[in-house]
């Protein structure tokens, strides 16, 4: 019985002294409004951010050739606060621009490539709604 609980206390001492792992960064939904001449993203991240080593540390919008038109970097850790939403105003998408992507990324992950991709024509898709 004692040794049994001696293997217990070494798992589980073995267990928590693990790192935590998070996921890639997941984009929950997309607003956009369109004022006169720019745009307003405001975009909804989930992660699991464990602290200043692992977390969601940015956004973009990028046009279907990979140009970036927009860029908001997230400063700090969300750790208590998920799923979370960060504005970025003045983008400016060309007017002959149909599509767009919004990208997001992690500092262990990188760019995620499951991106929200939006058409400009259309009021609503796929984690996305537009504003006009």
């Amino acid at each position: 019985m004692q040794k049994n609980i001696l293997i217990l206390a070494l798992f589980s001492l073995i267990f928590l002294s693990l790192p935590v792992r998070a996921d890639q960064v997941k984009i929950v939904n997309v607003e956009l409004e369109k004022s006169i001449n720019t745009w307003t993203a405001h975009v909804t991240l989930k992660h699991g951010d464990t602290g200043w080593n692992h977390y969601a540390d940015g956004w973009r919008v990028v046009d279907s050739k990979g140009k970036v038109l927009g860029n908001r970097t997230l400063y700090h850790p969300h750790v208590n606060e998920q799923p979370f939403t960060r504005s970025l105003s003045g983008i400016a998408i060309p007017a002959e621009t149909r599509i767009v992507f919004i990208e997001a990324h992690d500092k262990v992950h990188g760019w995620n490539k499951d991106r929200v991709k939006i058409n400009l024509n259309r009021s609503s898709g796929e984690r996305y709604t537009i504003k006009k």
